[in-house]
C-alpha cells in the first residue's frame, strides 16, 4: 500500500502529462511492430505487451526513473538497421554501412529516463549495476546477430549515445542545481547575519545611549549637595552599575555581530532635537546649533553616538552639537569627573561603515582638550571618490572614545 501511494500523482497536471507520454510512447511502439490490420495475431503478441510494458514504465518512471529505464530495456537501440550516422568499415570488415548510434522510435524515451536517472538518483552503484545489465543485454544481442565488428561498433555507440551521455547530462544538471541551492542557502545565511548585525547595532545605539544617560543622572545625584553618605554611596553604585551594564552590552553585541560586517539600517524613531532634549534632561550641558533647516538622514545616528561617548567618557563636560545639511559634529570639552565606561570602539566602527556607504567621511579625535566626532556628507549630485577610483580615507581612528 505504501508503494501504491508513492505512485499517486500530486495533481491533475501530472496525470495528464503522464497519460500523454504513455499515448505517444504507445504510438511509437506500435510503429515499430507488426501491422495490426495485416497481422493482428502478431500485433497482439508483440506490440500489445510492449505497450503494456511502456505503461508500467511511465507509471513508475516519475518516482523511480531507473526502474522505468530497465523496463524499457527491450525497446533500446538493439536494431542496427537505422542510426544517427553511418561509417564505411569495408577496409576492416565486409560491411560498408555500419550504423553509428542506432536510433529507434523509442530511443528518445529511453534517453529521457536515463537523463532522469542521472538527475534524481543520488547513489551511483544502482546506476552502475543497471548499466552492467544493459551492457550484457547489448552483448547478447550482438552475439545473436553474428557478432561481427560492425555490430559491435553499432552496439557500443548505441550504449554511449542512448544511455551513458544522457545519464551524465543528468548528473551535470543535478550538480548545477545543488550549486544553485547551496548559493541560495549561503545568501540566506548571509542575510540572517546582516539582520543579526543590524539588530545588534540598533541595540548598541539605543540601549548604550540610554545607559549612558542613566550614568550621567547617577553621577549628578552622587555630587548633589544635601545627600547623606548612604544616599551618595547608592548613587555612586548606580553609576558603576550603569557603566558595568554598558560594558556587558558591548560584549554581548560583539558576539551578535561576530562574522558580519554589514552596516546597520536603523529606523529613525526619534528626531535630533528630541534626542538633545532627553540628554539635557539627564543632566548634560548641551548647546545645539541647527543651520540650514534640513537635517540629513545620518544626523540622528551621529548625534546619538557623540552624546553617548561624551556621557560615558567625559562626564560633566559641555557638549556642542552642530547640524547642517552636509555636516554633523558633536564636540565635548574636558571631563569634569572620571569616565563611566571603558573605551570600546564598536559604535564608531559601525557608524564609520554607514557613513562610508553614503559617500561621506568620518573624523574622530581629540579637539581643544576634549573630543570631536564630525561627519561630512556629500552634496546632492556629488560623486563618491571611492566609487570612481579615488583614494580617500574616512578620518583617523581614535581609541579614546567608543
Amino acid at each position: 500500500m505504501k508503494h501504491l501511494r508513492l505512485l499517486r500523482r500530486e495533481n491533475r497536471r501530472q496525470v495528464v502529462c503522464d497519460l500523454l507520454l504513455w499515448l505517444v510512447l504507445g504510438i511509437f511502439i506500435a510503429a515499430m511492430g507488426p501491422d495490426p490490420f495485416r497481422d493482428p495475431a502478431a500485433f497482439g503478441m508483440v506490440t500489445v505487451p510492449r505497450v503494456a510494458l511502456g505503461a508500467v514504465a511511465v507509471l513508475v518512471g516519475r518516482r523511480w526513473p531507473l526502474a522505468a529505464l530497465m523496463l524499457l530495456l527491450p525497446l533500446g537501440p538493439w536494431r542496427f538497421s537505422e542510426g544517427f550516422a553511418t561509417v564505411d568499415l569495408s577496409w576492416l570488415v565486409p560491411r560498408r554501412n555500419v550504423k553509428i548510434l542506432p536510433l529507434l522510435p523509442t530511443s528518445p524515451f529511453v534517453m529521457w529516463y536515463a537523463y532522469l536517472t542521472g538527475q534524481r538518483l543520488i547513489r551511483i552503484w544502482p546506476a552502475l549495476a543497471a548499466f552492467c545489465v544493459i551492457v550484457a543485454f547489448g552483448v547478447i544481442s550482438v552475439l545473436a546477430m553474428g557478432g561481427d565488428l560492425g555490430l559491435w561498433v553499432a552496439m557500443v555507440t548505441g550504449l554511449i549515445g542512448t544511455y551513458l551521455v544522457p545519464y551524465l547530462l543528468g548528473l551535470l544538471r543535478r550538480g548545477l542545481l545543488q550549486q544553485r541551492r547551496q548559493a541560495r542557502l549561503a545568501a540566506e545565511a548571509q542575510a540572517r547575519l546582516r539582520e543579526r548585525a543590524r539588530i545588534a547595532r540598533d541595540m548598541h545605539d539605543s540601549l548604550g545611549h540610554d545607559l549612558a544617560l542613566i550614568a550621567v543622572r547617577a553621577a549628578g545625584l552622587e555630587l548633589a549637595p544635601g545627600l547623606d553618605p548612604a544616599q551618595a554611596k547608592a548613587a555612586g553604585e548606580l553609576r558603576v552599575a550603569a557603566a558595568d551594564a554598558t560594558e556587558r552590552l558591548r560584549q554581548i553585541i560583539g558576539l551578535l555581530r561576530e562574522d558580519s560586517d554589514a552596516p546597520p539600517l536603523s529606523p529613525v524613531d526619534e528626531d535630533v532635537p528630541e534626542l538633545v532634549r532627553r540628554a539635557r534632561d539627564s543632566g548634560m550641558t548641551i548647546t545645539f546649533d541647527l543651520a540650514g533647516g534640513t537635517i540629513p538622514g545620518l544626523a540622528r545616528a551621529v548625534v546619538q553616538e557623540g552624546l553617548t561617548n561624551a556621557a560615558k567618557h567625559a562626564p560633566g563636560a559641555a557638549v556642542h552639537v552642530t547640524v547642517t545639511p552636509h555636516r554633523v559634529s558633536v564636540r565635548n570639552g574636558p571631563a569634569s569627573s572620571r569616565p563611566t565606561a571603558r573605551p570600546g570602539g564598536s559604535g564608531l566602527t559601525g557608524l564609520r561603515e554607514r557613513v562610508r556607504l553614503v559617500g561621506g567621511t568620518l573624523t574622530a579625535g581629540p579637539a581643544a582638550g576634549g573630543f570631536e566626532l564630525a561627519v561630512e556628507l556629500p552634496r546632492t549630485g556629488e560623486e563618491d571618490p571611492r566609487r570612481s577610483g579615488g583614494d580617500q580615507t574616512s578620518g583617523p581612528r581614535s581609541s579614546e572614545h567608543e
